[in-house]
């Protein structure tokens, strides 16, 4: 039966490829719809998935095993102080375990963690004159602009860098004003020790030219002549 030109007809002898939507054009715009959603919905999905991406490169630990040590001389030190009454009751034999800590985590902290994990170097070295010189080195970063040191190391590093001297400058105060002369020793050397490794490293990162006591000098004198001017300016007005 043929088909009536109002579409009322029956649709048996049409051929595959006639229109059966009787002069309407609905059905290809709805795809067309669907299909630029589907397209939107990929997109976004693929701009999330590389955000994820490139947050975890950033988090990524490159060093765990230097990550690991860099922790764990200095909090084994802390941890054999607080306990040492419970762990043994010798003391000759708390203060050479605290010592040997302290002097692994030197060693190991100004020699390898941090080279590896911030890319900072210090030492000291002796000319052909007989003169000693303190070197304070900073890895220069790549010629492609990758980073030196993943953000994660960077935090773990210097968290542990400036918080275990903290730890013992209180442990000093506290064994100076507790009375007790014979830990007094040990807690001087945790704070020579590990204050020395945060000096040597603060002086790599700021740069190894640069007089720590006279940045903080012109940093003094720029905020004080800025609040002048402020004055000043406040006055006129």
């Amino acid at each position: 039966m043929m088909t009536t030109r109002d579409g009322r007809g029956s649709r048996e002898g049409l051929a595959p490829g006639d229109d059966v939507t009787g002069g309407g054009s609905e059905a290809a715009p709805t795809m067309l719809r669907q299909d630029s959603n589907d397209d939107t919905e990929d997109v976004s999905l693929f701009d999330a998935d590389e955000e994820v991406s490139t947050r975890s490169k950033k988090s990524k630990i490159r060093h765990p095993v230097a990550s690991f040590f860099h922790l764990f001389f200095r909090v084994s030190a802390i941890v054999v102080y607080l306990l040492c009454e419970l762990i043994s009751s010798s003391f000759i034999a708390c203060m050479v375990s605290i010592i040997l800590l302290l002097s692994c985590d030197f060693w190991a902290v100004k020699n390898v963690t941090g080279r590896l994990m911030v890319g900072l170097r210090w030492w000291n070295q002796v000319d052909d004159d007989g003169r000693s010189h303190w070197v304070f080195e900073a890895r220069k970063a790549s010629t492609q602009g990758k980073k030196v040191s993943s953000e994660a190391e960077s935090r773990i590093f210097w968290l542990g860098l400036v918080t275990c001297p903290v730890i013992w400058v209180i442990f000093a105060f506290s064994a100076l004003f507790s009375f007790k002369v014979k830990w007094l020793a040990v807690v001087t050397m945790g704070v020579v020790l590990q204050g020395a490794n945060l000096y040597g490293y603060i002086k790599c990162k700021v740069g190894r030219r640069t007089n720590l006591t006279s940045m903080a000098t012109s940093y003094l004198g720029r905020q004080f002549l800025r609040q002048t001017v402020i004055k000043d300016d406040q006055a006129e007005s």
